[in-house]
């Protein structure tokens, strides 16, 4: 079976969304708009396709040679995010986050191609197949694209939506932070600070310190690891006036590019300060699962975006 394997995410625009999915394709037009993304590459709908049909969704023979060439291109065995693509996952009419699985903190090519391997069988899982069954409007069968991103090792880590996550009024932003990986917020670990700022004058109408009890920080033997939060730090926001000024702009940059509001996941490095973008998705009121409630908040929105802890593997 024909067709490219992997590409650089810096290769990839919105035309390619069929092949490598809307994941991988955001990023590559992220970073074709000159925004910081984590390098990284793509593993496209045919890699799933070729795996299926001569080693049961197992990286094998040529599917394995490209993984782990890309991989090594990437450097000495570095860390990196694993997290599923698939083709059509995400619209302004429904978005397939947190249906299939993410794999943080990954190093080396076995373990590159182990978590390549449980993204592609969470695409047939329960969760996944329901909400598709449900939201999908397509008989073309389903298939998936594989993302694969440097980690970033974040101190401050969280979600932009460049409208009101419950109004949608699209003169503000919200922003919603917590210290280090994003994990506890995704898994509902921890409240963190929610802001709601004006998108035209940057200023913060609305600020709500969280309890910040939990953090997720690299482990010494690889994987991320949960560690209590020093007391000092639980009750500061963790985000300063011009981090917030550079989320604000760089939100606006984002949905300018795409020309609709969005729901950005970004982290900001702890050796330098640095502000990296991580995904980018239309927001949608779709609800992830039909027993989840209308969001109540910002935080109850993060929830439904995201749904279930991503895994950590190291």
């Amino acid at each position: 079976m024909g067709g490219q394997l992997t590409r650089p995410l810096s290769e990839l625009r919105r035309a390619d969304d069929a092949r490598f999915g809307g994941k991988s394709a955001s990023l590559g037009e992220l970073i074709a708009n000159g925004i910081a993304v984590p390098p990284g590459f793509a593993l496209s709908a045919d890699a799933y396709r070729r795996a299926g049909e001569e080693a049961a969704l197992e990286p094998a023979g040529a599917v394995r040679e490209a993984i782990v060439a890309a991989y090594e291109a990437l450097g000495d065995a570095p860390p990196v995010a694993v997290r599923s693509s698939a083709i059509g996952e995400d619209s302004s009419a429904a978005t397939f986050a947190g249906q299939q699985e993410s794999y943080l903190w990954v190093r080396g090519a076995g373990a590159v191609c182990d978590a390549v391997r449980d993204c592609w069988a969470s695409l047939h899982g329960p969760a996944a197949s329901s909400y598709r069954d449900r939201m999908a409007r397509t008989d073309e069968p389903p298939a998936m694209g594989v993302t694969v991103q440097l980690m970033v090792d974040a101190v401050v880590s969280g979600v932009i939506f460049t409208c009101n996550p419950v109004s949608g009024d699209p003169s503000t932003v919200a922003v919603n932070a917590s210290w280090g990986l994003g994990l506890a917020v995704v898994g509902g670990e921890v409240t963190p600070d929610e802001y709601r700022l004006s998108k035209v004058t940057g200023e913060v109408l609305q600020r709500t310190v969280g309890p910040k009890l939990v953090e997720y920080v690299p482990g010494e033997s690889g994987g991320a690891v949960r560690v209590d939060v020093p007391e000092e730090r639980r009750a500061v926001a963790c985000l300063d006036e011009a981090q917030l000024a550079a989320l604000v702009d760089v939100g606006r940059r984002v949905e300018r590019h795409f020309g609709a509001p969005q729901d950005v996941e970004w982290a900001i490095a702890r050796d330098d300060g640095s502000l990296f973008l991580l995904q980018s998705r239309p927001v949608t009121t779709a609800p992830a699962k039909p027993a989840t409630p209308a969001p109540r908040s910002a935080m109850d929105l993060v929830m439904n975006t995201f749904g279930a802890r991503p895994k950590d593997k190291s």
